[in-house]
């Protein structure tokens, strides 16, 4: 038996490697499917509006959120632990192309994006990558 680094870590190596085998599971989302359009919701707890891009290009909705690490430490303190870090992740859903692209809507409340995917009646492919604003 290793011995453990410190009380704090006898976790961490379980975490770590559950996070490296599973990285989808920062981005734990929904896509719900009806005639008329798609509603995808995403968790995305951490992270500021500011820090999340939606595009549409080829009928992938693509999300890209980075959170980046605050270094604002005191030089008479120290952390015990720190796991509060610079994140990043992406994921894309292929929704078609038969999408009403300049409908698409999106918010983020309380570190969940929803995003409301309108469909067209006819199909039409897309080559031009658009990017879709975030409302309050």
């Amino acid at each position: 038996m290793l011995p453990r680094k410190s009380e704090y870590s006898l976790f961490d190596d379980f975490f770590n490697d559950f996070n490296l085998q599973y990285p989808n599971r920062m981005m734990k989302s929904d896509l719900l499917e009806n005639e008329q359009e798609y509603f995808l919701t995403i968790d995305l707890p951490g992270f500021c509006k500011e820090d999340i891009k939606i595009s549409f290009q080829n009928g992938y909705i693509m999300i890209h959120a980075i959170a980046k690490k605050e270094e604002n430490e005191n030089e008479k303190s120290h952390y015990v632990k720190k796991e509060r870090f610079f994140q990043e992740c992406s994921r894309d859903f292929y929704v078609g192309t038969e999408i009403k692209e300049d409908k698409i809507k999106a918010s983020y409340k309380n570190g969940v994006l929803q995003i409301r995917i309108p469909k067209k009646e006819s199909a039409k492919t897309l080559s031009e990558q658009k990017y879709i604003q975030i409302e309050d």
